[in-house]
């Protein structure tokens, strides 16, 4: 009989409800924002299933449940001795034959939706990051630039170690977070290439104007935009008929692109004829203003939205929603600052995609 794999592994776009329990706290904000309609990077879930099938193949539980119990959290000593010796053994084992086959399918077919082998994200997505009286961000391990099969197979189960990471034990034993029934899901998501990036507002930020909506856009990754590192193209648009209000060419002398190879980001000056050009074409110029009109609609309230054309998806599916925030500044009633498109909202509404870490991981700008 052929096993299920569907158990194992979840697509960001498969249709399925975002359980917090089988994805974790990324994957399952991630599959939501997908569901929503709002194109994020493409990836999937390694779920807590997965890992649960591990742990249960090795038999370990019971032996990682009796070296953590009496751990005093201020010994920090005997914690690193305990962190050590449960994640050497959870990377020492095997991984069943079913789950590494789901892994196997969906990073293939993942690798085909991009067009080729591209580098991509690992991070860990533990159940207990959305607990209400406790912020677990920051406690596992996220992997970038992460290129082939082999490579992608190995940091997962990292991830899953990283359950045990002497930050995490300690973290959990202040908090009262009991380690029964704690699981680990791993997203797998595709690095951000950027060919162009920017910021959009779904008002004139100038004036407060509801009816306009404006786009700054630049070469490369958005970082030098946000930064104020290059003076990007600006564009006012009217929101209604999405009919272009006024444009200014900004001097785009320089672009951040992705090195794969050296697994960073690297400046690089932009010839002075593409500077002087707009670095959205007009149909790229409707799906962002679309996609910033979405969003709108969907949080209710006018959006600061950080977006990226990346150049590994074909076109119709290559603008990536990053980010999207309330807009504050005139919300907060704090007009008279004068900002620009880029201004940086804070203190983002409930339930706004506020996904910063996970944005910065996958451009990997390190901000």
């Amino acid at each position: 009989m052929t096993p299920d794999l569907t158990q194992y592994i979840q697509t960001f776009d498969d249709g399925r409800e975002p359980v917090l329990e089988n994805l974790g706290g990324k994957g399952a904000s991630l599959v939501s924002m997908t569901a929503a309609g709002m194109p994020v990077p493409p990836g999937f879930v390694v779920t807590t299933a997965s890992y649960d099938a591990f742990v249960a193949e090795a038999g370990i539980a019971r032996q990682i449940t009796t070296l953590l119990d009496g751990l005093d959290a201020d010994n920090v000593d005997e914690v690193d001795r305990v962190s050590a010796a449960i994640r050497k053994d959870l990377c020492s084992r095997p991984v069943p034959d079913a789950t590494r086959q789901a892994v196997v399918e969906a990073y293939t077919a993942l690798m085909q939706v991009c067009g080729d082998e591209v580098p991509v994200a690992v991070r860990s997505s533990a159940t207990a990051e959305d607990l209400p009286d406790a912020s677990f961000a920051g406690q596992q391990d996220t992997y970038l630039w992460l290129t082939g099969l082999p490579a992608v197979t190995e940091h997962i189960r990292q991830c899953w170690a990283s359950l045990y990471t002497s930050r995490a034990i300690i973290y959990r034993l202040k908090n009262n977070i009991a380690n029964e029934g704690l699981s680990m899901a791993v997203v797998v998501q595709k690095m951000v290439n950027a060919r162009v990036a920017g910021v959009a507002i779904t008002m004139n930020p100038a004036n407060g104007d509801r009816s306009k909506l404006t786009i700054d856009s630049s070469w490369g990754v958005g970082e030098m935009v946000v930064s104020g590192q290059v003076t990007p193209d600006n564009i006012v648009m009217d929101k209604i008929t999405l009919q272009v209000v006024s444009e200014h060419i900004g001097d785009k002398h320089a672009e951040l692109v992705p090195d794969a190879a050296a697994a960073t980001l690297v400046e690089r000056e932009v010839p002075a004829d593409r500077a002087a050009i707009r670095s959205l074409t007009d149909a790229e110029l409707m799906q962002v203003a679309k996609m910033a009109k979405k969003a709108e609609k969907h949080y209710k309230c006018p959006q600061d939205i950080e977006w990226a054309i990346d150049a590994d998806l074909p076109d119709g599916e290559n603008l990536l929603l990053l980010q999207s925030r309330p807009e504050t500044v005139h919300s907060n009633g704090t007009a008279g600052q004068q900002p620009t498109a880029s201004s940086q909202p804070t203190n983002p509404a409930p339930g706004a995609f506020d996904l910063s870490s996970i944005t910065q991981s996958l451009m990997g700008t390190g901000r």
